[in-house]
């Protein structure tokens, strides 16, 4: 469930309150999964961010990070769906010193400008976009941060969509998903006066993610030459390539990295792979044997 009520959205309508899964159970599921050959955990809630003040008066997220990083066999743990004006000092301190919390958050904003997040019910403003993301890149240099974006919402002018092209272009966000706005039945904003129309909606989706594909263009060219650790999930056997992720990328929703290896590598393991060579969005590597010294 959510408690946030955004305008355009069904959610607390249709699943009620957000409610936490109590830790020592999530504590118990994650070394279920860790024994049978899990390495990565995914925490995603409608808010994951406000873990556990339903049930404890406190935000638990933090303590909850620790303690999943003390399961043995687990390696990465990653972090989806935060609302950016509850990402605090302590989430931030805790994805620094946590070694098993991957520099990666899915921050969804749905929109830069001031004007259309009011509308949209939403409970932050371009500038504490602006100061969070700073915040995040300060402690975490090297983090990945994805948002989605939602264009067309009503009321949307040719200067808000403006805004949100200078915000991107600004921002430069590692991954990014754009929506056009949807009139979902029984929400506030389904009844607002100055619908945008479709094409328009079409329109302006598809310059944000043009522009997001230069970013994302020039980000995976700088990998070229770098070196990353690689989780591999599969091969495909008529390319003759593995098929894996960096911790900067989510499964299912980000991109990937084809990887040459002269050796067998096990689905779940994890390797040291050479860039080298990118596109928009996957990147291409090779792994790295090194030579054992006594």
């Amino acid at each position: 469930g959510c408690d946030k009520h955004c305008t355009y959205c069904i959610i607390p309508s249709v699943r009620g309150k957000f409610r936490s899964v109590p830790m020592e159970q999530l504590i118990k599921e994650a070394e279920r999964l860790a024994k049978n050959g899990t390495r990565e955990l995914v925490l995603v809630a409608q808010e994951t961010t406000l873990y556990g003040k339903d049930i404890y008066g406190e935000k638990k997220l933090p303590e909850l990070l620790h303690r999943l990083g003390q399961i043995e066999g687990i390696e990465w743990i990653r972090l989806l769906y935060c609302y950016p004006e509850e990402i605090t000092d302590e989430l931030i301190e805790t994805m620094v010193k946590e070694p098993k919390v991957c520099h990666y958050i899915d921050m969804p904003i749905q929109h830069s400008e001031n004007t259309i997040l009011k509308r949209m019910g939403r409970r932050t403003s371009r500038e504490q976009l602006v100061e969070v993301v700073k915040k995040l890149r300060t402690a975490m240099p090297d983090i990945a941060i994805r948002t989605t974006l939602i264009t067309g919402f009503p009321g949307e002018t040719q200067e808000d969509h403006e805004g949100m092209l200078d915000f991107v272009n600004e921002m430069e966000f590692d991954r990014l998903g754009v929506f056009t706005y949807s009139q979902e039945e029984d929400t506030p904003a389904a009844s607002f006066p100055d619908q945008v129309p479709e094409e328009i909606k079409e329109s302006r989706r598809n310059e944000l993610m043009e522009l997001q594909q230069e970013i994302s263009y020039e980000k995976d060219q700088e990998m070229i030459g770098k070196e990353v650790r690689v989780l591999v999930e599969g091969y495909l056997f008529e390319e003759d390539i593995y098929v894996g992720r960096t911790y900067k990328d989510a499964p299912k929703v980000d991109g990937c990295i084809f990887v040459k290896s002269e050796e067998e590598i096990i689905s779940g393991d994890f390797v040291d792979v050479k860039i080298t060579g990118a596109s928009e969005y996957d990147l291409i590597g090779e792994v790295i044997y090194r030579e054992l010294t006594e």
